[in-house]
């Protein structure tokens, strides 16, 4: 016989997602024939964007769907005009199976051509549009894309790129000639990519369904209280995965997604209050710019509608978090995780009242453990290397590596401790890496193009703390001999004009000599 301590697990867990799926309004009463709907919608295009924007036509008919500076459109008009545009894309020699990258900022014309895209089964790298041309021309090249889907004013970063450029500007034109009839189903869904950075410092696709385990997203709708038909802004990069998250959490819930091209933080306020949106998707640096506008300023928008601030992408600078919460209530929400890991960790607004600096617990269905150098666990305050065991982790880089696991479970690339209440704290990287503002960087990148510079005898590059961006970088510059005159602005502008905004150093320092130790080796810390 079954004991009741074996079944009351299970009971709880049913009970604890049951009461989760209605608070979040997953499940609320419903005319019969939308479920049925929506169960065919997802029948046809599978469990995929295409089919989540289906199924949500059918559960929320003409309910705002995404609303931004020039076009409000309804979650009926979402699926027929992706599905003229999935016929559009047709006669422009996309099919299943086509490698389609897409280089644009937040407005409804790029959930419309994504989701537009996975209604034809193809490929999707979303690509950074922060990156420089030939940053652009080699991601390109390794991930075999064939066309790229561009906002107009980045066409000149594309012309290097071997692949048919399409202007977003032609989507409305490609949608007014198709049919709204759904395109045939696709014969497999297509993959959605998203950049990362390798150890090299070289952006890395990682790939991923987008459907989310069950299990998984009612784990993140406890940590996290979203509700169905909540206004959602969200202001993070939608070729980011936090950003682009939240559109398959917005579908799900039936959540009118609101966009801004550029994050002005002013601007943000106005739409807070118009939209009364009820959910900001943020990084932290947003958060810190936006608390830094003057109090007159913010006082002229009423954000009393305003319930739900999750943040991700980087650390939150010290006192970030209480200053906001002081200001607006206890509203933030702070998630660790990666593009490879998905959610690791939630810290809700009472762990960062309690213990600043945390990263949360784990969600339902994650588990996070720290482990030695031998793969041992550790004891509580002590630091050592994270993992995950989490069915939200990604399926692998597109070169076919992978992150490191320990019997199952996959390293971060992080180090942390967990406290007395489980909480994790994050205390580095495994290598050197540095997040500033949400942004990834490897400082190797960076240092060798610096010690590229004909003026340039050698150089580190390192992260320090950042009271706005969390963290920013810092180099250290021996000049050669000859180059007297070489000056921080010069070092400056050579790093802009080769790579992305975020990787140039806001510090630059000149020095005699970089220390080392008896090996050789930059000893890095000793620059901090």
């Amino acid at each position: 016989m079954i004991g009741l301590d074996a079944l009351r697990d299970p009971v709880n867990d049913a009970l604890r997602a049951g009461r989760v799926a209605f608070r979040s309004g997953l499940l609320t009463p419903r005319r019969p024939d939308r479920p049925l709907r929506a169960a065919a919608a997802l029948h046809h295009f599978g469990t995929t964007l295409g089919g989540e924007s289906a199924a949500a036509a059918a559960l929320y008919g003409n309910r705002a769907a995404v609303i931004d500076e020039s076009r409000f459109v309804g979650y009926v008009s979402l699926h027929t005009r992706t599905n003229a545009l999935a016929h559009g894309f047709v006669a422009q020699g996309i099919t299943g199976g086509t490698t389609v990258g897409v280089v644009a900022r937040n407005d409804h014309r790029f959930l419309e051509l994504t989701i537009a895209l996975a209604k034809l089964g193809a490929h999707v790298v979303l690509l950074n549009t922060s990156m420089s041309a030939p940053q652009l021309t080699d991601v390109s090249a390794r991930e075999h894309i064939e066309v790229v889907i561009h906002d107009d004013e980045l066409a000149p970063l594309v012309t290097a790129m071997s692949a048919q450029a399409i202007p977003i500007s032609q989507i409305d034109e490609l949608i007014s000639s198709r049919t709204t009839a759904a395109p045939p189903r696709p014969e497999r869904a297509g993959r959605i990519v998203i950049l990362t950075s390798g150890t090299t410092g070289t952006p890395k696709g990682a790939q991923r369904t987008v459907s989310t385990p069950i299990g998984a997203a009612l784990g993140m709708l406890d940590a996290i209280p979203y509700r169905g038909g909540e206004p959602m802004l969200i202001a993070a990069p939608l070729f980011h995965s936090w950003g682009f998250s939240h559109v398959t959490i917005a579908l799900a819930l039936g959540s009118p997604i609101v966009l801004q091209r550029r994050f002005e933080p002013e601007a943000v306020l106005a739409a807070i209050e118009r939209h009364e949106v009820a959910v900001l998707v943020a990084v932290p640096v947003m958060l810190h710019r936006l608390i830094e506008l003057p109090a007159d300023v913010r006082a002229r928008y009423d954000l009393s509608g305003l319930r739900l601030v999750p943040l991700s992408g980087s650390a939150i600078p010290a006192g970030l978090a209480e200053r906001f919460m002081d200001a607006y209530g206890d509203i933030v929400y702070n998630l660790y995780g990666s593009t490879e890991a998905g959610v690791v960790t939630v810290a809700a607004p009472a762990d960062l009242r309690a213990a600043p600096g945390t990263a949360g617990r784990a969600p339902g269905g994650i588990e996070v453990h720290i482990l030695d150098d031998a793969g041992k666990p550790v004891a509580p305050g002590a630091t050592g290397r994270i993992v995950v065991r989490s069915p939200l982790v990604f399926d692998g880089y597109t070169d076919g590596d992978t992150k490191p696991a320990v019997d199952g479970a996959m390293q971060t690339g992080d180090t942390g401790h967990l406290d007395d209440r489980g909480r994790l704290f994050v205390d580095g990287r495994d290598d050197d890496m540095v997040v500033s503002g949400g942004e990834n960087v490897y400082p190797r990148e960076v240092e060798d193009l610096l010690a590229a510079h004909p003026g340039v005898e050698e150089a580190a590059v390192v992260g320090v703390p950042d009271t706005e961006f969390g963290t920013r970088l810092a180099a250290y510059v021996v000049r050669r001999s000859s180059a007297t005159d070489l000056d921080e602005n010069t070092l400056r502008e050579h790093v802009r004009t080769h790579l992305a905004r975020y990787k140039v150093p806001r510090d630059v320092t000149f020095v005699d000599s970089l220390p080392r130790n008896a090996t050789g080796k930059v000893v890095k810390h000793h620059l901090r």
